[in-house]
Parts: structure tokens; sequence; C-alpha cells
């Protein structure tokens, strides 16, 4: 076998234990992604707005590819839920910004440990040496990882001058 067949057909391996990981967990875990009764666009603005701190309806509506008027009912929808708030800049009293609220921030926070007591529970059953080289990989696909998003962000910056 090749190396580069090897390669492929690790990488395949390892995608695959990946999603049956995934459909384990969701069979066995009730994630606040399920129980939220939110919609994937409202779950996408709580996640943009966990990353960002705030944003303008303007950066939601570019950041979902959507209108001005579309994102407004989504805010709407998720401040009544009481998820998060929507104040004055006080950069530019034209523009109204939007936050998470103390509620919109604890269900990032769940939907963020969704699994983590369920995988720490695999963890404790694994070996010693197990869990060093899983240390060890973990932390070099998060360098990897972390290394393409900078180039891909150094590679963003020029287009949007």
């Amino acid at each position: 076998m090749s190396v580069n067949n090897e390669r492929e057909e690790l990488i395949n391996r390892i995608n695959d234990t990946q999603r049956a990981l995934a459909r384990l967990f969701a069979q066995h875990y009730r994630s606040p992604l399920f129980t939220s009764n939110l919609t994937l666009r409202q779950l996408k603005v709580i996640m943009l707005l966990s990353i960002n701190g705030s944003a303008s309806g303007q950066d939601l509506a570019h950041d979902l590819g959507v209108g001005l008027g579309t994102v407004t009912g989504i805010v709407d929808r998720l401040i009544a839920h009481g998820l998060v708030s929507r104040h004055e800049d006080p950069h530019d009293r034209r523009v109204r910004r939007v936050e998470l609220t103390p509620a919109g921030t604890r269900l990032i926070e769940d939907i963020n440990n969704a699994g983590v007591e369920e995988f720490r529970r695999i963890m404790d059953h694994l070996d010693t040496e197990t869990l060093r080289t899983l240390d060890e990989v973990t932390r070099t696909v998060h360098k990897v990882a972390d290394d393409l998003a900078r180039q891909d962000r150094a590679h963003e910056a020029p287009a949007r001058r």
C-alpha cells in the first residue's frame, strides 16, 4: 500500500470513528441543541454573538447571508426567549447592537459542554498511556487547526480592504 493510500485510509477511518461517536453521543445525551426549540438561524446568531461579544444587525445579516428584515425577526424572537438584548451602540447612536443575556450565555455554555461529561466518563476508562497519546494527538490537531485558521484569516484580510 502506498503512503498516500495509507494516509487516505487512516483519514477515512478517523472520520468514520468521529461520526460514529457523534451519533452515539446524540442518541444517549440530550444536547441543548435538540431541546432548545430554536431554529438553525437563531442558533447561528447565538453562536456568532458568543464569538464576537456583540454585533449590529448589519453584521448579523452579512454573516447569515440574509436581509436586515430577516435578522430583525430572528433577533425579536431571541429577545422574546430572553437569550439576547438590543441596545444603542455607544459609538454610533444610529446603530443598534445585539448581545447575549446571561440566559443566552448559559445556553452557549450548555451547548459547548454537551457531551463533555460523557467524554470524561469514556476517558476515565482509558489507561494512562492511551491518555498520553490522546493528549499529544489532540494538541497536535489543535495546533494545525489554529495554524490553518490563522492562514485563512491572513488570506481573507487583503480581500476585505
